[in-house]
């Protein structure tokens, strides 16, 4: 009789363990990166003899809890996190490029449409030269498009400052993580698989890898108890209970640098959210140093065309404007409209201005240049939102494809814990029947 209440006690505790699991699921059915439990058992071998010459001829032990599995798959672990460094790298470049875009400004107001309208107001005052408004609005027309330049080499800084800041919230991640997985290790190894605390930990593992992986394109390894080997360019980041960090500092023109906080040098990340600001700084520090090239060669050009003229009293054009060494730093030099050289050598009162298509404008032309200088870019954005597009559907499926196996259905839950409790209510009632019988015998005697 004694062996009716040894397996219906294993039962109700087995079955009371699975339900227990059961309910972990249903309450973490919303949590990111929770992965479903299950409850593995197996057939008890105890035996249930006490007597040395007594020999069994049906010996039952009832069942035992072997261990708590956490449902997972590795390949579709790593896909995830594959698919979501892709992802955040292009998110990253589309966002900066995007404001990149805004900051070159191609409306009313930006260097191109303004430098078009100067040129526009040109040709009418070489309709009418001595009209003295119209040589104050072309005066204007010109400090405009200086104006154009400084805000747009202003705007441009304020989008590489902005990399910067995102990149050092960036690395604070990831040394998050890296400090995080150091001691999700250490745990491991004294925790005993099979448990809950052990789910628990791979629950965390997986996470601090899947934040690490979305920042920066680490190799990822796994060694004793599941514990976490990362590197990166080389160098080891995690290994075991210890980790290192990293730091992230911008250059003077906007590109970024990465290095260990001992200041050992690192190459520049390929992917993830980190490999992204790179690439976007990097973009962004060439568009500057075009808009740089841009501003200089206007000045030269408008100098120059200005000096081969003749104001009114006969004298040579003076520079109209000055480039102190980068677009921030163009200025208009001239506002007397009597200082405007229109004339040409032999004296035609608009000689000048009849020579700003073919000096000013056309192959090669600042304005030229412009326009293809801002078609590149929004050809690279364009396909940036492409990049961006295809792994917004990557990562999705990816995924999707990890949910159907580690995440929790909650109408198969209620389900199983419908089928557990009819299981655990037959094993509370052999105990019942057992109990019974016991007393039914105690009242014979």
């Amino acid at each position: 009789m004694s062996d009716l209440f040894i397996i219906g006690s294993s039962g109700t505790k087995a079955y009371r363990t699975a339900m227990a699991a059961i309910s972990e699921n249903i309450a973490n059915a919303g949590t990111d990166g929770y992965a479903r439990r299950t409850v593995t058992t197996a057939e008890s071998g105890a035996s249930t003899s006490t007597m040395s010459l007594y020999i069994a001829k049906a010996n039952f032990g009832g069942t035992q809890v072997m261990g708590v599995d956490r449902a997972s798959d590795p390949y579709l672990d790593a896909t995830v996190r594959t698919t979501g460094m892709n992802l955040g790298s292009a998110t990253a470049r589309l966002r900066w490029l995007t404001d990149a875009e805004t900051a070159m400004n191609d409306s009313s107001t930006g260097v191109g449409q303004l430098m078009t309208s100067m040129f526009q107001n040109m040709e009418k005052l070489a309709a009418s030269p001595g009209d003295t408004s119209l040589r104050v609005t072309t005066l204007d027309s010109i400090s405009r498009v200086a104006q154009s330049f400084n805000q747009t080499a202003a705007d441009l800084k304020n989008v590489s400052d902005g990399i910067a800041t995102e990149a050092t919230a960036s690395v604070q991640t990831i040394n998050r993580s890296l400090s995080a997985l150091a001691n999700i290790n250490n745990s491991l190894l004294r925790a005993q698989p099979g448990t809950s605390a052990y789910a628990q930990l791979l629950d965390s593992r997986d996470a601090a890898l899947q934040d690490l992986s979305e920042n920066l394109n680490v190799t990822i390894s796994f060694g004793a108890h599941d514990s976490a080997e990362i590197s990166f360019a080389g160098q080891t980041l995690v290994s075991g209970n210890s980790a290192a960090s990293l730091s992230v500092a911008a250059n003077d023109d906007g590109t970024l640098a990465l290095s260990l906080s001992d200041g050992t040098a690192l190459s520049a990340p390929a992917n993830g959210t980190l490999g992204g600001l790179f690439s976007a700084a990097q973009t962004v520090t060439e568009r500057r140093a075009s808009l740089d090239t841009l501003a200089e060669q206007f000045v030269t050009d408008v100098n120059a065309w200005h000096a081969q003229g003749l104001t009114d009293a006969g004298t040579a054009g003076v520079p109209l404007l000055s480039y102190g060494g980068g677009a921030a730093n163009v200025a208009a030099l001239v506002t007397d409209p009597a200082l405007l050289a229109l004339k040409s050598a032999d004296g035609t009162l608009n000689g000048n201005l009849l020579t700003v298509t073919s000096t000013l404008r056309g192959n090669g032309s600042v304005e030229q240049a412009w326009t293809s200088l801002v078609a590149t870019h929004a050809n690279l954005l364009g396909a940036t939102q492409a990049e961006f597009d295809t792994a917004t559907n990557r990562s999705d499926q990816a995924v999707a494809a990890r949910e159907a196996v580690s995440g929790v259905d909650l109408d198969m839950e209620a389900a199983d814990l419908l089928r557990l409790q009819q299981a655990y209510s037959g094993c509370a009632k052999i105990l019942q029947i057992a109990k019974e019988t016991i007393d039914s015998i105690l009242n014979i005697i």
